[in-house]
């Protein structure tokens, strides 16, 4: 890719920038040289040819949008001259061929993880504890005080509050405000000292907070004990304490019952405790952490032990996607995605939103009629909901990325489906079911960067790839969140944040495969605990469940 514009598909009439274009500069297309009709920023797309009002814009083959002015050959492409369109799409014959990369030299590697019982494998091994509804996030967060110092997994001192504790004596001393604002604070210098760690095959306890559980509808309620049942039975998870108030809509029984359809023979250590039951506050919290620390005690006792990479489930994810995106970093997973399902793994795709303009595709690869009948019922239901809110696809992308040059939802649908790969779908999932097939499941979610991933985490996913263009610091509190930037710039600038570097790809420094495999090695070392996601050093333990409405 060692050139200064990408076309990317044969039948596509528009090219991205891989660097800044002026205008009047001469391009070269298929042997045709023409100049510029426009400054073209890099990531943005300009036209390969004249194009009338009304005349469709094509890229990575399919239908992004419509021309709504006439533009001109190497013109740039603008919320003002396109809009949003997408082709129709329908039931056809099964497309499930596909070209298989060579596992040979991955067909023998393991990763270091926790067997369960189920015979899953945890990349972690985590205590997690929930309140059923909201009420009971203030137990939750004394929880939360109680154990984290005490056990080893929070520091002493965080450095912002090291450097809270320098202004102070600043302004004790009769520093001005000008005086402090100029201050050098070293954050590094900070007291980062924890307290020895009790449990050595625990990687921590998470508390899983969030405003749901009464209220809304009862959907919302089975949704939430779908999903937090997820968590539960997940196999990063060694057991789990809830919290439970006992009027809410999500009551004890319903959480049993989404766990029983997840896990029929469960054994995890489970804590339940329903305050209005036990009655007294302090009562509660003295039975949460004395069971609790017996749990813990429990859990320790596994240790991680060699599993074939068929037993990874990775979550495919995108956040703050840029014009880079469709041709660097998601291919990059893609093909992670593609050597993961032929060792006989699992994949999730999600972000419904994010595949408008390319259902044709993904239907026609799905194994049988029945599972593409359910991606389209999924699609269409949830873009008419919208639709009838005033909304749709059609507004899914963000000033971020059509500021980096994904005009419509479709250009970034096109870009956002190569996370999927190549291999066929072998199972449509809906909010919040669990993957229990392997290979690519599709599993509708909205685009909300957390959101999403908070639900393929309770699918089942035990690693998640992230790609971003413009930087994101999404984490999840279970599961190992690594990120990937589209371009060499955004990792030089928020390398704290961001764990591999895909812009390689643009710069030709290797090919889209080469940095699928170099993917693939990473995602061993952080499933056998070698290596931590950034996400999981800072830490950020994103989680916000899917209240089952309009959010794209």
């Amino acid at each position: 890719m060692n050139q200064s514009t990408l076309k990317i598909h044969p039948s596509d009439n528009v090219a991205v920038a891989l660097t800044d274009l002026k205008k009047g500069e001469a391009i070269k297309n298929n042997g045709i040289v023409y100049e510029l009709s426009d400054d073209i920023p890099a990531k943005h797309k300009f036209t390969l040819a004249d194009i009338p009002e009304d005349a469709d814009i094509i890229m990575y083959g399919v239908l992004v949008g419509k021309a709504v002015v006439p533009i001109a050959r190497g013109g740039l492409i603008t919320t003002k001259n396109i809009k949003h369109a997408t082709g129709s799409y329908s039931l056809r014959e099964r497309k499930t061929s596909w070209h298989q990369p060579d596992i040979h030299i991955w067909q023998e590697k393991k990763f270091m993880g926790y067997h369960r019982d189920d015979g899953s494998v945890g990349t972690a091994n985590y205590w997690v504890v929930i309140p059923l509804v909201f009420c009971e996030n203030k137990n939750v967060d004394v929880l939360q005080e109680a154990f984290m110092k005490a056990l080893g997994y929070q520091p002493a001192q965080s450095p912002y509050q090291a450097m809270v504790q320098q202004l102070i004596q600043l302004q004790q001393a009769g520093k001005t405000a000008t005086e402090i604002l100029s201050a050098d604070i070293n954050l590094d210098e900070a007291d980062n000292q924890r307290h020895q760690k009790i449990f050595s095959n625990i990687d921590g306890i998470k508390f899983l907070t969030h405003t749901l559980g009464c209220g809304g509808t009862r959907q919302d309620a089975r949704a939430l004990c779908g999903l937090l049942a997820g968590y539960i039975t997940h196999p990063n998870t060694a057991g789990a304490t809830i919290l439970s108030l006992g009027c809410q809509n999500a009551q004890v029984s319903l959480l049993k019952e989404e766990i029983e359809k997840r896990s029929p023979a469960f054994s995890k250590p489970l804590i339940i405790l329903e305050q209005q039951r036990v009655g007294n506050e302090q009562q509660l919290l003295k039975e949460a952490i004395q069971q609790t620390f017996a749990g813990l005690v429990t859990a320790n006792k596994i240790q991680r032990a060699p599993a074939p990479l068929s037993k990874l489930c990775i979550g495919l994810e995108c956040g703050g996607s840029d014009g880079f995106s469709g041709i660097s970093a998601n291919p990059a997973i893609g093909y992670t995605s593609d050597l993961v399902v032929a060792l006989g793994g699992s994949v999730i795709l999600s972000e419904f939103p994010e595949l408008c303009g390319v259902e044709q595709e993904l239907s026609d690869r799905c194994v049988d009629e029945e599972t593409a009948k359910r991606f389209m019922e999924l699609m269409n239901s949830y873009n008419e909901k919208a639709l009838a809110l005033g909304s749709g696809f059609y507004a899914n992308p963000s000033p971020g990325n059509i500021r980096d040059g994904l005009i419509t939802d479709a250009i970034k649908s096109a870009g956002a489906a190569k996370k999927g790969g190549s291999s066929p779908v072998t199972d449509v999932l809906d909010y919040p079911e669990k993957v229990n097939k392997p290979g690519l499941n599709l599993l509708c979610t909205p685009g909300s960067d957390i959101e999403s991933t908070t639900a393929e985490v309770g699918a089942g996913a035990n690693i998640v790839l992230f790609t971003t263009g413009l930087g994101t610091p999404t984490g999840n509190p279970i599961a190992p969140v690594i990120k990937l930037s589209s371009n060499t710039k955004l990792f030089n600038k928020m390398n704290d944040i961001i764990d591999i570097d895909t812009g390689t790809i643009i710069s030709a420094d290797e090919t889209i495969e080469q940095a699928g495999e170099r993917i693939l090695d990473h995602v061993i070392k952080v499933a056998s605990g070698e290596l931590k996601a950034k996400a999981d050093l800072l830490p950020h333990d994103d989680f916000i469940p899917w209240k089952r409405g309009i959010s794209l």
